[in-house]
């Protein structure tokens, strides 16, 4: 066999942790979720930096995603844990948005994307890796973005580290250039 390796050691940490975490949940492996870390990320302020949390406010926060679909790939999460959009009330709903909104913002000022992806996987069945905390995802898009790499090799290429990404982000949402 003659093939290329694609080292990605910060992977096995991850998946040590899931499955610590499912054992201390008693939950099964291969359970679709592995805890609700937004939660953990809500409650302890004092990490943020560790946590690639780049903005909270008495809602919610906006996160880096530790696993993205692109460089930049942002996380909106509200305080208060509930699985879906309609669990909210009308006035969590609006804080929701308006933290959309402002991640969508952070992400056109700091990386000037050619367009952005912005969903919610609703549900294990709609891919949500965290059912019980609804997210929303912000994924900076540029043209041509999904190379060659994606299709063949089924990997994806982050061109930047999480550590810089997440202080691009922060310099952008108090208003520094980068």
């Amino acid at each position: 066999m003659n093939h290329e390796s694609l080292w990605a050691p910060w992977r096995r940490a991850y998946l040590r942790d899931i499955e610590r975490r499912l054992d201390a949940a008693g939950g099964p492996r291969g359970d679709a979720s592995a805890g609700d870390f937004f939660a953990h990320y809500w409650r302890h302020p004092e990490l943020d930096e560790i946590h690639h949390v780049i903005e909270r406010d008495e809602h919610g926060m906006i996160l880096l995603n530790r696993y993205p679909y692109a460089g930049g790939h942002l996380l909106v999460a509200l305080g208060e844990a509930r699985p879906t959009l309609l669990d909210y009330e009308s006035a969590q709903r609006g804080a929701f948005w308006r933290l959309v909104d402002r991640g969508a913002d952070l992400v056109q000022r700091t990386l000037q994307p050619h367009g952005i992806n912005i969903g919610i996987n609703q549900g294990s069945a709609a891919g949500a890796g965290v059912p019980e905390h609804l997210h929303a995802h912000l994924v900076p898009r540029w043209h041509a973005d999904t190379n060659f790499i994606t299709s063949i090799a089924e990997i994806r290429v982050i061109p930047d580290a999480l550590e810089r990404m997440a202080s691009e982000y922060r310099a952008a949402a108090q208003g520094k250039r980068t």
